[in-house]
């Protein structure tokens, strides 16, 4: 980012993160104007070009100076991605130029879904009938980037009996998708989170991001969830750097584990980012998943380093510190979906399966 981009991003953290309107109001239009919702993008779509490891790393960027802006973009960013891999070129024709400039908001209502594929729950949307044209209900608890203003919200439905899961997007605008206020959170106000009722909301093959859940999830599932740990990796960069600053004789004593946080950190992006670059995670979610869980330690053990070497001045109620902020944000790190507990659920259930073999 500029220097200007930057310091307005700096300038505003703690009112997006208590969720001042105007700054929230402002943020997605911000991001597109930035250019960053282009990165990793192809040109012949309108991106920049680049790597999709590049938009992770600038997530991480954006997630160093605030978490609710990093959590807005990740989502708008994931929405882009499902669009890139889906053979609905109607559909991306239509929403893609918007969503990168950021003049329209994109939800990724998928996470129930990337719990389906790996069998923790059910789909919470159904379709009435099997075939399109499909009337849907069904809700949809927590999702993030609702602007008030106008959304499109990626999301699994379950067809019925003898017929696969679907992806659709569907707009706001929609007859019978009805919206909350949104969700009363200790932080992260500012990213336009809150849940989605669906009572007999029409959708068509016009709708489709995918028509097969089975084989289009785990093709995303890769980006979605490696885009997320952008939001970890930047967060425990900058809680990092600022126990860093204020190292002292008399705090000397946190200068090898703060180098141990440092290195393990950096070893925990290189892996991520080679294993984007050399397509491992699509055969290999288990690995994806293990850095996630690495990745939300980390960000636990920058926090306490940085509470420890600020000493009690950390304590003191100072929105320029930022320190405050960061613990809140960092309480989100674990339960964002899939959750910790959930990907370490997963991995237990995929040892007992090998064992069983």
């Amino acid at each position: 980012m500029s220097a200007p981009a930057q310091a307005w991003l700096e300038r505003h953290a703690e009112a997006l993160d208590t969720g001042e309107p105007e700054p929230a109001l402002q943020l997605l239009p911000w991001l597109g104007a930035q250019g960053l919702l282009r990165i990793g993008v192809p040109g012949p779509l309108g991106g920049d070009g680049g790597t999709l490891g590049d938009a992770v790393q600038a997530i991480a960027g954006v997630a160093r100076a605030s978490l609710t802006a990093a959590f807005v973009f990740w989502a708008q960013r994931a929405f882009i991605e499902y669009l890139l891999h889906s053979p609905n070129e109607g559909l991306r024709e239509r929403r893609l130029g918007a969503l990168l400039e950021g003049r329209r908001a994109g939800a990724t209502g998928l996470s129930n879904a990337m719990k389906f594929l790996s069998g923790i729950e059910r789909l919470g949307v159904r379709a009435r009938d099997g075939d399109a044209p499909w009337r849907l209900d069904g809700a949809l608890p927590w999702a993030t980037n609702l602007a008030q203003a106008g959304f499109d919200i990626a999301l699994a439905v379950d067809r019925g009996e003898g017929l696969p899961p679907a992806v659709v997007a569907l707009p706001s605008e929609r007859a019978g998708l009805l919206r909350s206020a949104d969700l009363d959170l200790i932080a992260l106000r500012g990213s336009h989170t809150a849940s989605l009722r669906l009572d007999g909301v029409e959708a068509d093959a016009s709708d489709l991001i995918h028509p097969v859940a089975g084989q289009y999830l785990p093709r995303v599932r890769p980006a979605f969830l490696s885009l997320q740990c952008g939001l970890s990796l930047g967060l425990a960069q900058e809680a990092l750097a600022r126990a860093a600053e204020r190292l002292g004789p008399a705090r000397a004593v946190l200068a090898q584990p703060l180098d141990e946080a440092s290195t393990a950190l950096q070893q925990h992006r290189d892996a991520l980012l080679q294993g984007l670059a050399d397509g491992r995670f699509a055969a290999q979610p288990a690995a994806l998943f293990r850095l996630r869980i690495a990745l939300a330690q980390d960000v636990q053990q920058a926090l306490q380093l940085e509470l420890l070497a600020s000493g009690g001045r950390a304590y003191h109620r100072d929105p320029s510190l930022g320190f405050a902020r960061r613990w809140r944000e960092a309480a989100f790190i674990p339960i964002v979906t899939p959750s910790i507990s959930q990907l370490q659920g997963e991995l237990a259930r995929q040892a007992q399966a090998q064992a069983a073999a």
